[in-house]
């Protein structure tokens, strides 16, 4: 069991109510020498998110830090500019609703070696969406298994740890942050997934309805199934003299 710091990233659109005692929650529950830092990335909000973070920031300098977008750019790019900007070469991704408990990174943190696994992603055994959510989400990752072959059971849990490296050197597109499994083992990179916890909606609204994200997703699965098809994998050693 290897333990690295980790960065975690933490993407949040309108998350006023939420926000504040999930930054909290994360540094009470991962040790200090887990959690190097703690990047949340407003993307773009409306509402008072910005001003809860940068009111939290005193008492977890210089380990708090916020990224904000100017305009809204979606979850994909928020994670990407927090990813880009870590210090860490372990990263941790969460929601920034506070359904993903904190202290389930841990979990992640321990499954994931350098060796393999390379991503670890979390598996909301027990979900506490709407049953109208709960019923798209099964029949979407029955169709995305099927056509990807990820052996992913919940691409959409937003408890994901991986290398910031490898992170980067992924495709990038809008809607990426639901094909990182896919991804990541298309450039021959192990994956391993783990129970974790759902928690119900404390605050605000789901930003994504079953309509919108089904039509935002039928071209990306194309598209990520066609990247996948043309993806090679080369193993590369370096010769000692």
């Amino acid at each position: 069991m290897i333990y690295l710091p980790l960065s975690v990233v933490v993407p949040a659109h309108n998350e006023d109510g939420a926000i504040g005692s999930l930054v909290r929650e994360i540094f009470e529950v991962l040790p200090p020498q887990l959690l190097g830092e703690v990047i949340v990335v407003d993307d773009g909000s409306t509402d008072r998110t910005a001003e809860v973070v940068r009111d939290l920031i005193p008492g977890y300098a210089p380990r708090l830090r916020l990224l904000r977008h100017g305009a809204r750019a979606g979850q994909s790019a928020a994670i990407r500019t927090g990813v880009a900007a870590a210090r860490e070469r372990l990263v941790a991704t969460i929601d920034g609703d506070g359904q993903n408990p904190p202290a389930d990174i841990l979990k992640l943190a321990a499954a994931w070696s350098p060796d393999g696994p390379h991503m670890v992603g979390g598996h909301r055994v027990e979900r506490r969406a709407s049953l109208s959510k709960r019923v798209a989400s099964s029949l979407a990752n029955t169709i995305r298994r099927t056509l990807l072959r990820d052996d992913c059971p919940d691409s959409g849990c937003g408890l994901k740890v991986f290398e910031r490296e490898r992170h980067l050197a992924l495709p990038f597109f809008h809607g990426q942050h639901r094909f990182l499994p896919a991804l990541f083992r298309a450039q021959g990179c192990m994956l391993a997934f783990v129970p974790v916890d759902d928690r119900p909606r404390r605050h605000g609204e789901s930003h994504y309805s079953n309509l919108r994200r089904a039509l935002a997703g039928v071209p990306d699965l194309l598209g990520v199934a066609w990247l996948i098809r043309r993806a090679r994998p080369v193993a590369v050693h370096e010769e000692s003299p």
